[in-house]
């Protein structure tokens, strides 16, 4: 049996949720971040949809819509910053929404071990958005 470290390890050469083709009808990355994000976003919605709900599954999912929306939301705010210092504000709360995002992911695929793939694949993007809005924000000056 995989331990919980093995499977949230992030081996190179395995695809990310926007390099999925059934869930986005694509094969390319994609590099848009307000795409990105909104796909994310698409993607979790679609994979709680098919988490059973009850007592201990409704607050994670309540969780995880709402930070993984949020990425999106708060990347376009960021996006129509009016300085630099309200764009760097922006960015670290993606930053902080996706790492939210993973947290939530993981929580899910505890209490739902048949839904680890999925959430897997979803974890991995959280992680790269995460990534992502980390070089953006450490290398924002204000």
């Amino acid at each position: 049996m995989e331990s919980t470290d093995a499977f949230w390890s992030l081996p190179t050469g395995t695809g990310t949720v926007s390099e999925d083709p059934p869930e986005y009808g694509a094969s390319t990355r994609v590099f848009d971040l307000e795409e990105r994000t909104a796909k994310f976003g698409e993607a979790v919605i679609r994979f709680l949809k098919a988490v059973p709900s009850s007592s201990l599954t409704n607050r994670l999912i309540d969780q995880l819509v709402g930070a993984a929306t949020s990425i999106g939301a708060n990347y376009c705010e960021a996006d129509d910053s009016v300085s630099k210092r309200d764009f760097k504000h922006r960015i670290g709360t993606c930053r902080k929404e996706a790492r939210e995002s993973q947290h939530f992911l993981r929580m899910i695929a505890t209490a739902m071990p048949e839904k680890k793939l999925e959430a897997r694949k979803l974890w991995r993007e959280a992680h790269e958005l995460n990534l992502i809005f980390s070089a953006i924000f450490r290398n924002t000056k204000t």
